[in-house]
């Protein structure tokens, strides 16, 4: 696929943001990558941060796509296992990691999260509190639906997810360094595998 220029910027700084962190980044930097003049650089982003910004507005529209709509929730829960539905979930987002795009913008996010009041936004809003809601959501009609203990879904949701989020921060780490994933994708399915064994009813 031929990239336009704006695109070509886009991907390189993302690559490089990704290594380096925004501030280890320069314009100069940027368009000598590219192969164009830093003044041709300003016909497509008015500065650095915006193509942070960029970034970060793809990333947060790309990453509300691995849930479903919740308006579809009942007739896949009604016709799934709670460990299926899980499982599906582990495995699309899985999916989703697995583009190296993703994987950069997963790290930027990371690095610039005390820099950058939209990344910010970005991990408190769409990855933790969207994620979490979701889940409750889930875990409501689960348990309307007597497929789970009627614990709090709320509570649910967060013993559920939080370890999620932390086990794919170390595999972004360990992908960074070309290191084997393997160990971490393991403890991520026993992680299901044990919240099941709490969670569903006998």
């Amino acid at each position: 696929m031929t990239l336009n220029t704006k695109d070509k910027i886009f991907y390189t700084a993302l690559d490089l943001f990704s290594k380096k962190g925004f501030s280890g980044v320069s314009i100069r930097e940027i368009t000598r990558e590219v192969g164009i003049k830093e003044s041709s650089l300003y016909n497509h982003f008015a500065n650095k941060d915006e193509i942070l910004e960029s970034i970060l507005t793809y990333f947060r529209s790309d990453f509300s796509k691995t849930l479903p709509p919740v308006e579809m929730l009942d007739a896949i829960l009604q016709k799934s296992t709670v460990e299926e539905f899980l499982k599906a979930g582990h495995r699309n987002f899985k999916q989703f990691m697995e583009d190296e795009n993703r994987v950069k913008m997963w790290r930027i996010l990371q690095i610039e999260q005390f820099r950058s009041p939209l990344a910010r936004e970005v991990i408190l809003e769409d990855l933790f509190k969207t994620t979490i809601h979701f889940l409750e959501i889930v875990f409501q009609k689960l348990i309307d639906l007597n497929k789970i203990r009627p614990y709090d879904p709320k509570t649910l949701a967060i013993e559920y997810q939080y370890p999620v989020f932390s086990l794919l921060t170390e595999y972004t780490i360990l992908k960074f360094d070309g290191k084997d994933t393997s160990e971490v994708e393991t403890r991520l399915d026993n992680h299901i595998d044990f919240f099941l064994e709490i969670v569903t009813v006998k």
